[in-house]
Parts: structure tokens; sequence; C-alpha cells
């Protein structure tokens, strides 16, 4: 076979990740600049401390003046003095480095939302990185930073995935990738015109597996659909090498066929090198202080003697995280981890990686009391992350964030499906309580009553926040809501805020929940769902501040979404908005150091649409219960909280004087349906004589 041209592999070579990490990391060797910070064990709250309110951006997603690129826009004064005015001190930009793919010397578009990252160059969709710098110095400028995002599991098919194909340098060594001997190439399916790779089906994969090539099939499938993907390994066509060689190769991807697995233990410990030197680069160079660790949990895979390969909770992810977490406190940085795998993982992985951690713990379970008005599922699984000596300051609390809301609940499905739990008085296997819950939720968030969520695969639902509340009020159609349905569904919407807000750690939220964006409709969007992917319609684009009030899309091409509350710094002008009334939960949070509190207790309840967690806030100023209804109904009852001093019970937001707590540790709590409350116990303090 022709061996490629050496000008075309030369041009590669410069394209590449790899290459451009291996220029970085000359910048350190031999120098005092990453010996300055501790950087053996996390700090979760020094993390939380540095920025406790997220804004989660959506590039794709955001509208912006013509003429002016994303960049620019998330750079801008209006909006950096209304998110400031909100509260918000830190955003979190999503991927915006070029991702996709490269054939020939043509740049092909990304697959999965810039998660296929394929350079250390800022995405010309998004702007420059001249751009990006200057965003974050307007961060900086109001006491607050930027958060962006390596992926240390996959890449796109981008120059370094080509260069592995082609047998170039230590490129092969960056991915779980095979040569199958040309012997056994009729074992592996043609590639249909057109296309590149095609997955392999599980017999397929196990007849690979037997003949001594790839580790199997894993224990479950992301994004499995029928015809679509079957298992986690394709296989690309005959591609020429630069030996002149011509090569089958089978590779693994946890997710879409265009993201290959990374191999995270090579003798070239190529990737390793890559992911850091693109950590890097996003700290020294473009001014983040926080990197979000995308898809953190797939770095090990191990073939097994029987049953399918050991991957998640593999040790080599533990040891993958440690380097990176490592690496970035040692540049001065922090790094989170979005980690949906058991309890167990999150626990572990912890340990010397990223700082901190997605809430997948609860995520779940506080949509579940909505939609149920029963929190005993949410109580079950706080009291599950304290027995994992979990702090709950080292979890990201989010609303609506870019991917679906996942109902895999995998720490029932996988360590824990035979294990007992207790739950609606009965006694439940993990896997069949896991069921359950999934019958319950996809009961009321989808089907014919609500025909404006999707499910999304096998992993869970598409929708907004406002869709969720929606569904959780029984509303069958968002285009003729009445006010008393906006007022209602903004309630609660400030409710769900209360619950990821007034507890320890970071709070987070979307440009959709801040303009409370209702789901598209899937026809303006089809083009995109093609692949099964059901996610674009609860992205849909937004303008916050008005930039851009006659633009019906994105730059990308997002259909702009029907929002209830509109622009957030017109929605500062009224006090009775979203916009408003977060402003004013923020400012109680802030000034109390609620995010900084220990959570001490969540005590039980009688209510069952009651949920009360207890907090020692830093400084001894007390200790704070939230108390929060997730149901319509009005309820009052007394809870018990032992070894709690008495004191003055201050209504926060009020700023009123309930009463006294009792001697007993009595507290009263009276609540109007889907409503939060945020008490203070003072203390002992001198009585009035």
């Amino acid at each position: 076979m022709t061996q490629p041209d050496p000008e075309y592999i030369d041009w590669l070579v410069e394209q590449s990740m790899l290459h451009n990490a291996k220029t970085i990391a000359t910048r350190y060797a031999g120098q005092a600049r990453l010996w300055q910070q501790p950087y053996a064990e996390t700090r979760p709250r020094a993390a939380s401390a540095l920025a406790s309110v997220w804004f989660t951006a959506y590039p794709a997603s955001i509208i912006t003046r013509e003429g002016d690129s994303v960049l620019h826009t998330l750079g801008g004064d209006q909006l950096w003095s209304a998110l400031s005015a909100i509260g918000i001190q830190g955003v979190h930009t999503g991927p915006m480095k070029l991702a996709g793919g490269i054939r020939g010397h043509e740049f092909t578009p990304t697959i999965d939302g810039n998660f296929d990252r394929i350079s250390l160059a800022i995405d010309p969709a998004f702007g420059t990185e001249e751009e990006f710098i200057a965003m974050s110095r307007a961060a900086a400028a109001r006491n607050a930073v930027v958060i962006d995002d390596i992926v240390p599991a996959h890449t796109g098919k981008g120059a370094d995935f080509r260069l592995a194909t082609m047998q170039f340098g230590d490129y092969p060594g960056l991915y779980h990738m095979i040569e199958i001997q040309q012997e056994d190439w009729p074992l592996l399916p043609d590639v249909p015109e057109g296309r590149e790779a095609v997955n392999l089906s599980p017999a397929t994969v196990d007849l690979l597996r037997d003949k001594g090539y790839i580790v199997g099939q894993l224990r479950r499938v992301i994004f499995f659909e029928p015809g679509v993907k079957e298992t986690d390994w394709s296989a690309t066509g005959v591609i020429g090498g630069v030996d002149g060689v011509a090569r089958r190769w089978v590779y693994l991807h946890y997710f879409k066929e265009g993201q290959p697995s990374l191999n995270w233990l090579d003798p070239t410990f190529a990737a390793q090198r890559m992911i850091i030197g693109d950590a890097l680069h996003s700290l020294d160079t473009l001014g983040a202080r926080v990197l979000r660790l995308d898809a953190n949990g797939f770095l090990g895979v191990e073939r097994r003697l029987q049953g399918p390969a050991w991957s998640e909770g593999h040790p080599l992810s533990l040891v993958g995280n440690r380097l990176i977490g490592g690496m970035v406190r040692k540049a001065g940085g922090f790094s989170f981890q979005e980690l949906n795998l058991t309890v167990d993982d999150i626990a572990a992985m912890s340990q010397g990686g990223a700082d901190l951690s997605y809430d997948f713990i609860t995520r779940p379970a506080y949509h579940h009391a909505l939609l149920t008005g029963d929190t005993e599922f949410l109580r079950l699984m706080l009291r599950t992350m304290h027995e994992y000596s979990i702090d709950p300051a080292s979890l990201i609390h989010a609303l609506q964030n870019h991917d679906e809301l996942t109902l895999e609940l995998v720490h029932f499905w996988t360590l824990h499906a035979h294990d007992t739990y207790s739950l609606g008085g009965q006694s439940w296997p993990g896997e069949i309580l896991r069921e359950h819950l999934r019958t319950q939720m996809y009961e009321r968030l989808t089907g014919e009553n609500t025909p404006y969520n999707l499910r999304f695969v096998t992993n869970g639902v598409a929708c907004t926040s406002v869709s969720v509340i929606a569904a959780a009020l029984g509303i069958r159609d968002l285009t003729q809501l009445t006010d008393e349905q906006k007022q209602q569904i903004q309630r609660i919407h400030l409710l769900l805020v209360m619950y990821n807000a007034f507890q320890p750690g970071v709070f987070a939220l979307s440009g959709w929940d801040l303009v409370g964006a209702l789901p598209l409709a899937p026809a303006a969007v089809e083009a995109l769902m093609a692949d099964g992917d059901t996610r674009w319609i609860e992205r849909g684009a937004y303008d916050l501040v008005n930039v851009n009030p006659d633009a019906a899309a994105s730059q990308a091409g997002l259909p702009r979404a029907a929002t209830l509350y509109g622009p957030i710094n017109e929605q500062l002008q009224r006090p009775d908005s979203f916009a408003s009334q977060l402003q004013r939960l923020l400012a109680v949070r802030q000034a109390y150091g609620i995010y900084a509190s220990r959570q001490i207790l969540i005590p039980e309840v009688a209510s069952p649409s009651l949920l009360v967690m207890v907090h020692e806030l830093p400084d001894a100023r007390g200790t704070q219960v939230t108390a929060l209804n997730f149901g319509p109904a009005p309820l009052e009852e007394t809870i018990v909280l032992p070894n709690v001093q008495t004191g003055p019970v201050v209504d926060m937001l009020n700023e009123t004087v309930e009463g006294d707590l009792s001697k007993t540790g009595e507290l009263t709590i009276r609540l109007d349906g889907y409503e939060g409350l945020s008490l203070r116990i003072v203390g002992a303090l001198p009585t009035m004589g």
C-alpha cells in the first residue's frame, strides 16, 4: 500500500495535541513554577471558598450580538455586571477547544458538543485564545474565576487519532486500539460506504476476545442503541501506515464512535503527557482556575477470566486521576469530576484526585422527591453519602446541565445490585429498587402527558428544569401556560435552588435555569437528533442580557428556546423575578457562609414531603436548618435537634425572630406547599432581665 505523503504527516503532527503538549512541558522542566503549592491531597473546601456559585455555560447555546463571538460575549461587562449582582462567582465555559475530526486537510464538526477534543486551540466557532484570556481577566476583575475542561478519557478523530492509525511514532500508544492481523480481517464487518468505522456486534467482540485481541464486552454500553451502538468497540477500514503496511484496527469507545478511548497504561505514557499538557495550557495560558475532568472514571480496562471486562471502578482510574489532580494543584488550580458511578467510586476517586465531584449522589433523588412529593429516597441518598464519609462540601450541587437528567442509578445497578434497602415500608434488592425508581420517574417525566420531555436512550430523560417542574405539576401543554402556572413553576424552581444552595459545597446553575428555558420542539433539532441523541431539545439558545433580541438562533445554529423569565438584566429590575429572588437567596448563603458549613444531621420526618438538613455554620455563627416542602400541601411538624445549643430561632430570609429552640431541642417547622425555609439557631444569648 502507498505510504502517506510525508508533508501530510508533518502537518498532522503540527496539529496534534501530543506534539503541542510536549512543547508545553519543556517550559516547566527544571523550573520552580510547579513546586510552590500543596498537591498530594484534595482541597475541596479551598476550592469552594474560591468560588461557591457557578454559572455553567453551554457555548453552542449562547446568543451573541451580530459579529461578536461567544467568548467576547462571555467576557462582556454587561453580562458580568448582571452575573456579579446575582452572586455568581465562577463561569464554567464548557468545552471551548477545537473538537470533531480531521479528514484529509478538512476539519469535521463535533459529534458531542465539543467533548471530542482534537486540539489545544480554541474552536474558531467560539472565538480566539485572546478572547478567552480577556474573559478570564474580566472574571478576575469581578473577583470571580473561569472554569475550563479537559477530557482524560478520549479524544475526537483528529490528528492524534489519524497518526495513530498510520502507526506513526508514539501515537498508537495514545489509544486503546488493537491491530487485527490480516488473516483475521474476515471476522470484521465491512465498513459501510461513506463511513470510516463500524460498530461491532456482541458476538464479534466475544470472538475477538477469545482470539486474544481485546478485553471483551464491558459491563454496560453507554449510549446503547440497537443498530447504532451495541458494544463499545468499532473497527476501522483498511488504513495505510507510514511504513507502507495496510492495517485494520479495532478501538474502544465508551461513548460515541468518534470518541476513541485513551490508553492510560501504555509504555509510551503518551496519554498522560497529552492530557497534562492540555491542563497546563488551560491554567497557565488561558487563565482558568478550575478544570472539569470529564469522563474521568473510564481510564482503566482489564480482561477478566469470566464475565465482562473490568472497567468502572478500576484502580488505574484512581491512579490517573491522582496524577491529573496533583498536577493541577501543583499549578495552583483545582479540579472537579463528573463521575456518574457508584458512591464507592466517587469516594475512592476523591482521595487525591479531583478536589470536587458533581453531585450524582442526590441529583436523581431530589428530582424523585419533586416528582413524587416524597423525600424518603432523597434522605436515603443523603445518609448514604455520609456513610461513605463524603463531605457534601466536596460536591457540586446543580440544577440543569447540558446532559440528560440521568436515571441510571449506577450505585444500585452494579456493585450494590444484591444489597438490601428499605424504602416505602418495604425491603428491596438494589437492582429491583433501581427499576422501581426508574419506572416511577419515567412515568412522571415522559409519555403522552408530558410530550415535551424525551427519553435519552436508556440513560435518562432530556428535559429542562422548567419542564421537570411542569411534569411534576401535571402540566401537559407548555405553550398554554397560565400566569398562575408560571408563578408556581418559578416557586418550585426556587425551592430546587434552596435544596442545592442551602447546604455545604458549590451551587451550580445553567443559562437555561437563569432564563427559565423550555425544551425545543423535536422537529426544530431533528437533524441533530438523527443519531438518537435527544438531548438537543434541552439545549435551546438563550440570550442572557438581551444583546440580540431579534436572533432566532445561536451562532452554532441552535434555535432560540422559549423562556418564562427572560434576560437576567431585565429580571433584576423586577423584585419578584426569578433572578431577583435568586439574588436574595444567594446573598443570605454568602453572608452566613452556608457553603462552608458542616452537615451534621438529616432528621427523620413524619411528613413525606418534608426534607430537613441541619448544618453547623462556620466561625461559631450558630446552627442553620434548611427545611423544604417538596409537596403542594402545607405542613407543620416538630423535629428534635439533639446536641444543638438553645437560643433564638431566626428566619434568615425574612430576618425575623421566630421564637426559641426548646431545651429539649424541639423545633416546629411550618411550610406552605413547595416552600423553603432557612432558620438559624443563634446559640446562647443573654436574656432580657
